[in-house]
C-alpha cells in the first residue's frame, strides 16, 4: 500500500473519531441539562401541589375547630388535591395527606371548641396538624 493512502486512510479516521467525540460530547451534555430541567419543573410542580394542600388544609381545618357540620362539600377540593398527590408524589406524602384529611373530618364531626379549649390544644401540640406531611413532602423533594 502507498503511504499517501495510508496517511489520508489515517486522517479520515482522525476526523471521524473527533466529529463522533464531539458528537457525543453534545448530545450527552444536552441531555443532562434536560433532565435537570425536567427535575426543576417536577420539583416546583410537586411543590406548588403541595403548597395548595397545606393552604386548602389548614382552611378547612379552621373552619372545622368552630362549626360542627355534616356537610363534606368542602372537602372536594382536599380530596381532589390528594388524587393529584397520588399520581406524582411518594407513598408516604399520600398516606399524611390522608392521614391530616380524616384528621379534618373527625375534627368537623367532633363538638365545636372553645377559643379557651384551642389555646390548650395550641400549648399541647395538637393544632399542628400537617407536621407529619410537611416532613413527607420535604423528604420527597429532596428524593427528587
Amino acid at each position: 500500500m502507498d503511504s499517501g493512502y495510508i496517511s489520508a486512510f489515517m486522517g479520515l479516521a482522525g476526523v471521524t473519531i473527533g466529529g463522533f467525540t464531539s458528537f457525543s460530547t453534545t448530545y450527552l451534555t444536552q441531555r443532562a441539562q434536560l433532565r435537570e430541567r425536567n427535575l426543576e419543573l417536577e420539583r416546583h410542580r410537586r411543590d406548588k401541589l403541595f403548597g395548595d394542600f397545606i393552604g386548602e388544609a389548614s382552611r378547612l381545618y379552621g373552619d372545622a375547630l368552630s362549626h360542627q357540620q355534616d356537610d363534606i362539600s368542602g372537602l372536594v377540593q382536599l380530596y381532589a388535591l390528594v388524587a393529584n398527590m397520588r399520581l406524582v408524589a411518594s407513598p408516604p406524602v399520600v398516606s399524611a395527606a390522608e392521614l391530616a384529611m380524616d384528621l379534618i373530618i373527625e375534627t368537623y364531626l367532633a363538638p365545636n371548641r372553645t377559643l379557651h379549649d384551642l389555646q390548650g390544644a395550641v400549648r399541647k401540640g395538637e393544632i399542628n396538624f400537617l407536621r407529619e406531611f410537611a416532613e413527607a413532602c420535604r423528604d420527597d423533594l429532596v428524593s427528587l
